[in-house]
């Protein structure tokens, strides 16, 4: 009966535009939802999920379009926000404004994804996975020591006082009142972090639908059979990095903005595995699978932080374990059972249901 409703409902002229108007409510009543109910804390928590969209949908087209497995993506991230911090902030004393550094940072990633792409274009699998780890381990370790003899980067301390983002006039620095309306920064973030991100999954099914996209696809198929087609498979695979890294330079920069604060700490290892399990738990190839697994596993393990605590105090009267320790076993075995039960993904790409499926 359910299923009957809704396949009549899906063929229905007007089913699109209720449904993108129902979203697009959702999406601007949802700050001030989570601050009425508890405070500005989850919409920082939102923001940063919008941000891990951002690097999702950039590694997918690396891993998920052209099928070459990356894990030092956390790499472009990083010199995204460097570039963002270093042109805004008293370090060099340079501050220029927040829409002249973010396409900078964008083309400078673009560009270290061709040094990543450049030389490992006739690695596959295990080789080109060791091949990127290192190579985000390395520009990790740059930032981390560029505070001599010349200081650059300043060090492990990082990067303090950096410039938050002002457009025409609006300080995302302070909270504004409008229509009775408290505009945060937190709020204000995060509806220029959603016009950001509704642009990127734009381009990204654009991307997708092209004949980049295609030839990207073809190549994560059968790389010898692309080629034979006439597809310049060195080219393609080049773009795909430049194209990934170029998003995680727009998060990174972003990131540096809203935390006015940045270290090499926080583009460590572990980042680039997390926003890698975002691409695979959600389903690799497909752009909306990639956004489902981007808010799972940003809001997931926060849920677990904030419930672990109480549960153990009110089952024991006190706590046992470490709530980080819960935390990360609970967040492991979901992620465990996700495999062994979907290991397509959530929401995978019709490609991989067929792979999965064992059809041709």
């Amino acid at each position: 009966m359910v299923d009957e409703w809704l396949n009549r409902w899906r063929k229905h002229p007007a089913a699109l535009g209720v449904g993108l108007a129902l979203i697009t409510i959702a999406l601007t009543a949802l700050p001030f939802v989570l601050t009425m109910q508890f405070g500005t804390t989850w919409v920082r928590i939102t923001n940063f999920a919008i941000l891990y969209i951002f690097l999702a949908l950039g590694l997918n087209i690396v891993v998920g379009f052209a099928g070459l497995l990356d894990l030092g993506y956390i790499a472009f991230y990083a010199v995204g926000a460097y570039v963002y911090a270093l042109l805004a902030s008293p370090q060099f004393g340079i501050h220029w404004p927040f829409w002249a550094i973010l396409p900078l940072g964008a083309a400078v990633a673009a560009i270290f994804g061709i040094l990543l792409g450049a030389p490992t274009l006739k690695l596959r699998g295990d080789y080109l996975a060791i091949v990127t780890l290192g190579f985000g381990e390395i520009v990790r370790i740059f930032l981390n020591n560029l505070d001599h003899p010349i200081n650059i980067t300043n060090g492990p301390r990082g990067i303090a006082r950096i410039d938050p983002v002002r457009v025409d006039g609006i300080y995302f620095g302070k909270s504004d009142t409008v229509l009775g309306l408290v505009f945060t920064g937190p709020i204000k973030y995060y509806y220029l972090l959603l016009v950001m991100v509704m642009l990127v999954i734009f381009l990204n099914v654009r991307l997708q639908n092209s004949r980049i996209g295609r030839a990207w696809e073809a190549i994560r198929e059968d790389e010898i059979a692309a080629r034979a087609m006439g597809i310049n498979t060195r080219d393609m695979k080049l773009l795909a990095f430049a194209m990934g890294a170029s998003f995680g330079g727009i998060a990174g920069g972003m990131f540096s903005a809203i935390q006015t604060f940045i270290s090499p700490e926080s583009f460590v290892l572990v980042e680039s595995i997390m926003v890698l399990a975002m691409v695979v738990l959600g389903g690799m190839g497909n752009i909306w699978g990639v956004i489902l697994g981007a808010v799972l596993l940003s809001f997931v393990p926060e849920i677990l932080r904030f419930t672990v605590q109480p549960v153990q105090e009110r089952l024991f009267g006190r706590m046992l374990v470490e709530p980080e320790v819960i935390r990360m076993l609970l967040f492991g075995l979901a992620l465990v059972l996700m495999m062994l039960y979907r290991p397509a993904g959530i929401w995978p790409s019709k490609t991989r249901k067929r792979e999965f499926a064992g059809q041709d």
